[in-house]
């Protein structure tokens, strides 16, 4: 049975932000240490505006309380629901043969000199969506990059190591409306088993519970956020690049109480990606003779295409 006590260490963000060196250097040791033994972190601290994720919240839910023709509007062919709407049971996880339970709305990186075709679809119905989406994109991106700040001196990189590699990455927010269940599902659950493909994740609170991981003994525990904690974890490009130092930890979203089936479920992640350039290899302080090297060279952008295969999005 799952477990509900607190199962992910705490780290307040304005620690690294603001703090003294001796301050720093704790809270770098502290997420070193939550990343190589379990994968998953609850920060504080990080100045996210409790109203700019209430709102989005707000926003979302009248996106997806849209009729699905409304929605399918926004359904970009060829993206590879990189970009707008996929509607349900297009995504399983890359070992399942059934597709999860949602459908979701992803909102991609922006630049400058981008088209109308390549930027986000505005949604006309519900014009604040869009609106506040990016507002929450660009806070995540500015605190997903704090904390590879963090990582990189753990792994004694020098601190800016990534941020070459994040501008412009090809990060994703992720709204994911998981309605209510209405019969008894086929084997599917919510959001199968599986690991992240990116760098890190930021998840702010979900609107019910559900999200699990999978500790080191096969143990399923209850991941439960607490207040303005925003739930951290460690994605499977940068498991790649440490060599299975810093861990990629398995999780899911499983089905609510059949006495609570009729309640829908929104939750909303940031995926940090780094531009498609970006090489993954393993780095080389990384592999010991206890730590061989377990994986060949690639680049993120050849890992991204590999994977979105694998569950399902491209063909």
């Amino acid at each position: 049975m799952p477990t509900t006590a607190r199962t992910i260490p705490l780290v307040n963000l304005a620690e690294f932000e603001n703090g003294d060196e001796a301050t720093r250097q704790a809270f770098i040791k502290k997420l070193g240490h939550a990343f190589h033994d379990i994968g998953f972190v609850g920060v504080t601290g990080h100045g996210i505006p409790k109203e700019l994720i209430d709102d989005f919240y707000v926003a979302a839910k009248r996106f997806f309380a849209l009729d699905t023709e409304t929605k399918k509007q926004y359904e970009i062919a060829g993206a590879a629901g990189q970009r707008g709407y996929t509607s349900f049971g297009k995504e399983k996880a890359k070992q399942s043969k059934v597709a999860d339970l949602k459908e979701f709305f992803q909102i991609g990186q922006e630049s400058a000199g981008m088209s109308a075709e390549e930027r986000n679809p505005d949604v006309a119905e519900v014009p604040e969506f869009m609106d506040l989406g990016r507002k929450l994109y660009r806070a995540f991106e500015e605190k997903g990059n704090s904390l590879l700040r963090a990582i990189a001196l753990h792994l004694e990189l020098p601190e800016n190591y990534f941020e070459g590699y994040t501008k412009d990455g090809v990060s994703i927010l992720r709204a994911i409306h998981y309605p209510p269940i209405t019969e008894e599902p086929a084997s599917a659950i919510r959001a199968e088993q599986h690991e992240d493909i990116n760098l890190i994740t930021l998840l702010v609170g979900a609107s019910a519970g559900g999200l699990q991981l999978q500790n080191q003994d096969g143990v399923w525990q209850e991941i439960v956020p607490e207040n303005d904690e925003i739930v951290i974890n460690v994605g499977d490009m940068l498991q790649r690049l440490t060599n299975n130092y810093l861990k990629s930890t398995t999780h899911r979203v499983v089905n609510p109480p059949r006495e609570e089936w009729h309640k829908p479920r929104l939750s909303i992640p940031f995926f940090l990606h780094p531009r498609p350039s970006m090489r993954l290899d393993v780095l080389e302080r990384c592999v010991t003779a206890d730590n061989p090297q377990h994986y060949p060279p690639t680049t993120a952008g050849e890992y991204l295409d590999e994977r979105l295969r694998e569950i399902g999005l491209k063909k």
